[in-house]
């Protein structure tokens, strides 16, 4: 079991990546050795790494190894043999953007770094430690921001999350759970209550575990609960995280969301979505043009070993879906939180790759 209050799903150790097999919890604590670009593109298709933030550090690390292994010492070389490498990364998991800004800013990196090729792979390593360190202060800020524009009455809150947007998700922190944990802390949080998530079952396996570790008051309900809750007037506010945010403010995240967003709208109670800068997209004008990815089917028709579904039956499994902007409070970044119609307006010039 990891020690409460250091849960680190992407480390660099000596000349390795190590990270927590998400697919083992809660059972099994279990870490995995990454050594080559192409085990990492691996372990983000299989979900060991998940959490748009975690994977967008696993992918800096994913191009750093790659370049390791390229044996080129001419710079035009290296530089076409490391496009391949991010090609085969860009190719993981398509929702998630921070994927693609970590690598475009470890390739820009490359182009822009003078000297040989073995300084180059020097200046890679720290980029991608960089982008590591960076997420987790972002992750603190956002839950900072995001406990001040939790409601303020009542005194202590019940919140609502889908999915795990914890430490598990980023660098170490969590968006939507280190919005949870900064409440915890300022002694401003009652309980969380966390949707299972089907059918990953992240909420269940992953939110409730990392609450857990850190004993914060966790009630995990099956996703179709939510809207009994909020009528029973067990739910203050709901807090979610973001896979990516189109510069209207749609917002793709974990199936299920979209329904909690209309049950949360329709029972008066602010919906929040927690994520960083690089989450959002201004290259896309909303949600329609959000690739949603499709997963195997045996995600659905089985848990485990045991099979919960007739053969013979068809399945559709989308891995997300998007909430459109009218029914989100407001989006918290580590710059505050911002209504959806101001994101252009007030954080585009703030992104850099």
């Amino acid at each position: 079991m990891a020690p409460a209050n250091h849960v680190y799903p992407v480390i660099w150790n000596d000349d390795r990546v190590l990270l927590i097999d998400q697919n083992r919890l809660p059972n099994e604590y279990a870490v995995v050795d990454v050594h080559r670009y192409e085990d990492m593109a691996w372990a983000i298709e299989t979900m060991i790494v998940r959490g748009a933030p975690a994977i967008g550090v696993a992918a800096a690390y994913g191009v750093y190894l790659g370049a390791r292994e390229i044996q080129a010492s001419d710079r035009s070389k290296f530089l076409s043999q490391l496009e391949a490498v991010a090609k085969r990364l860009r190719s993981t998991r398509p929702t998630a953007v921070n994927l693609f800004w970590a690598i475009e800013r470890m390739l820009k990196t490359a182009h822009q770094t003078l000297g040989s090729v073995d300084h180059l792979k020097t200046v890679l390593l720290e980029t991608a430690k960089k982008i590591n360190a960076e997420d987790l202060q972002t992750c603190q800020q956002i839950g900072d921001y995001g406990l001040e524009a939790l409601p303020s009455s009542p005194s202590k809150l019940c919140l609502l999350t889908h999915c795990n947007a914890g430490a598990l998700a980023t660098a170490g922190y969590g968006t939507a759970l280190g919005v949870v944990r900064s409440a915890w802390k300022a002694g401003r949080l009652a309980r969380v209550y966390a949707d299972e998530t089907r059918p990953r079952l992240q909420g269940a396996r992953l939110t409730a575990w990392e609450c857990v570790q850190e004993g914060i008051p966790v009630t995990v309900i099956t996703d179709s609960m939510a809207a009994h809750c909020m009528q029973r007037g067990m739910i203050d506010a709901v807090v979610v995280g973001a896979d990516r945010i189109a510069a209207n403010g749609d917002t793709a995240n974990k199936i299920g969301t979209y329904s909690v967003a209309l049950v949360a709208r329709a029972h008066k109670i602010p919906f929040f979505v927690a994520a960083p800068l690089s989450t959002i997209d201004f290259k896309i004008s909303d949600g329609s043009q959000i690739p949603i990815e499709e997963r195997h089917p045996s995600e659905i028709y089985a848990i485990g070993e045991t099979t919960l579904c007739p053969v013979g039956a068809e399945f559709y499994n989308p891995a997300f879906d998007v909430t459109p902007a009218d029914l989100i409070t407001a989006i918290i970044t580590e710059y505050g939180a911002v209504a959806p119609a101001d994101l252009r307006d007030q954080l585009a010039a703030k992104q850099v790759v």
